[in-house]
C-alpha cells in the first residue's frame, strides 16, 4: 500500500462550527470540533468536514446525505446504514447515526441525563432517550476525562472497554503572550482595566454565575473599585434569573461587565491576557476548556473542586467548594491580595498548559482512529 493510500480519510462533524447555525458564537463543542478540523491534518489525517443543516447555511462542511431528524427516524424504523465516502466518521456533537463506516463519537459529558433540571426542558425526555440510543451505535467513544467514564457507562449504556480518554487543549499560540498593544486595544474597546476577575462560559445554572456574582458583590468596596468582574458568555437555557441579577448589579453602579455576544477567538485571548484572576466555580464540567485557556494565558485560576476540574487542573488552580459563596469570596480576596500565591498559581498553570494542547489532542485522537482501522 502506498503512503498516500495509508492516510486515513476522516469524516468530521462540524455542525457546531457553522456560523450560519451558531451565530458565530462557539460553545465548548464548537471549539473542540474546530480544533480537530485544524490540527488533524497536521498529524496525518485527511479530513472532510460534514455538517447537518440546510446547504445554503453551511460554510464549513459539506451537507450530510440527509438531515439529522430524518437520519434518526431512519435509524429507528429501518436496519439500513447511511453511506459515507470516508474510512471513518467522527461525530463530535452527539449527532450520531448508523453508517456503513466505523463511527467514533465524542461524548463530552452526561449532563442532560444526569442533571436534566439544568437543561432546556423542551422535549428533554425524548432527546435523552434518542441520545443514549445513538451513543450505543458508536464503535469507539472518546471521553475527555476519566471522571466522565462511569457517567457515560451508566447514562448512555456504553461499554467501558470502548472508551478512550483524550483531553482537550488550547492552540499553540496561547502559550505565548499576545502583543501588549493588542491587549490594550481590546481592553479599551470594552472599557476594561487590567486585573479584573474573569469568567468565561455560557450563562446557565451549572456554571454557577449567581454565586460568583454574589461573592464578588460581598468583596470589600476597595477591591471592587480596583477590580471589575468580567463575564463573557451568551445567555443559555434557564438563565433568566442570572441575567436579571447581572443587569441589576450594573444598574446599581457595580463594576460588573457582561459581554454576551463576543465571537472573536483572538479578542477572547486578549481578554484573558488582561485578566488578574480567572474564576470558574462551575458545578459540573466534562472538562472545562476555559481553565486551560487561563493557564496558558498566565492567569491564576480559582476553580471548583468537583467533577472533572481537579483532574484537569492537577493542583495548578486554587480549588474551592462551588456551593460555598463565602469560600469562593475568600479565595477571590486572597488571590487579589497575595502576590506570592498568584505567582505560584501562574507558574503551575503554565506548566500544566504545556501538556494540554490541541495538537496533542489531535495526535491522541488519530491514535484512536488507527486502532479502529487496523
Amino acid at each position: 500500500m502506498s503512503q498516500a493510500a495509508a492516510i486515513p480519510r476522516i469524516g468530521l462533524s462540524t455542525t457546531t462550527t457553522e456560523p450560519g447555525l451558531t451565530g458565530g458564537r462557539l460553545d465548548g463543542i464548537g471549539v473542540y470540533s474546530r480544533a480537530l478540523l485544524r490540527y488533524l491534518p497536521q498529524v496525518g489525517c485527511a479530513v472532510q468536514p460534514y455538517s447537518f443543516g440546510p446547504a445554503a447555511s453551511l460554510t464549513v462542511g459539506k451537507p450530510m446525505p440527509s438531515s439529522f431528524p430524518l437520519a434518526t427516524l431512519r435509524d429507528l424504523v429501518t436496519p439500513g446504514r447511511q453511506h459515507m465516502d470516508v474510512d471513518l466518521f467522527h461525530a463530535t456533537d452527539y449527532r450520531i447515526v448508523r453508517m456503513d463506516r466505523p463511527v467514533v463519537a465524542t461524548l463530552h459529558d452526561a449532563l442532560p441525563i444526569v442533571h436534566p433540571e439544568w437543561c432546556n426542558p423542551r422535549l428533554r425526555g425524548l432527546k435523552n432517550w434518542l441520545q443514549a440510543r445513538a451513543a450505543r451505535k458508536a464503535d469507539r467513544v472518546i471521553a475527555h476525562t476519566h471522571y466522565t467514564i462511569p457517567e457515560l457507562v451508566t447514562a448512555f449504556g456504553v461499554d467501558e472497554s470502548r472508551i478512550s480518554v483524550v483531553p482537550c487543549g488550547v492552540d499553540d499560540e496561547w502559550l505565548e503572550a499576545p502583543a501588549p498593544e493588542a491587549v490594550a486595544a481590546a481592553l479599551a474597546e470594552y472599557k476594561l482595566r487590567p486585573g479584573y476577575f474573569f469568567f468565561v462560559g455560557t450563562i446557565q445554572p451549572r456554571k454557577n454565575v449567581d454565586r460568583l456574582l454574589e461573592a464578588y458583590l460581598a468583596l470589600p468596596a476597595s477591591i471592587r473599585a480596583q477590580r471589575q468582574l468580567l463575564v463573557v458568555g451568551a445567555a443559555g437555557a434557564r438563565s433568566e434569573g442570572t441575567v436579571a441579577r447581572i443587569k441589576a448589579a450594573q444598574q446599581n453602579g457595580e463594576n460588573v461587565v457582561w459581554l454576551s455576544s463576543l465571537t472573536s477567538h483572538e479578542q477572547l485571548r486578549h481578554l484573558y491576557a488582561g485578566a488578574g484572576v480567572f474564576v470558574f466555580p462551575s458545578l459540573y464540567e466534562g472538562f472545562g476548556i476555559p481553565v486551560v485557556e487561563a493557564f496558558a494565558s498566565g492567569v491564576p485560576v480559582i476553580a471548583a473542586n468537583t467533577t472533572s476540574l481537579p483532574e484537569v487542573s492537577r493542583g495548578a488552580a486554587l480549588e474551592i467548594d462551588p456551593l460555598s459563596t463565602p469560600e469562593l469570596g475568600a479565595a477571590m480576596l486572597e488571590m487579589a491580595r497575595d502576590d506570592a500565591l498568584r505567582k505560584r498559581c501562574i507558574a503551575a498553570g503554565k506548566v500544566r498548559a504545556v501538556d494540554l494542547t490541541w495538537r496533542e489532542t489531535a495526535r491522541r485522537t488519530a491514535a484512536v482512529y488507527q486502532q479502529l482501522l487496523k
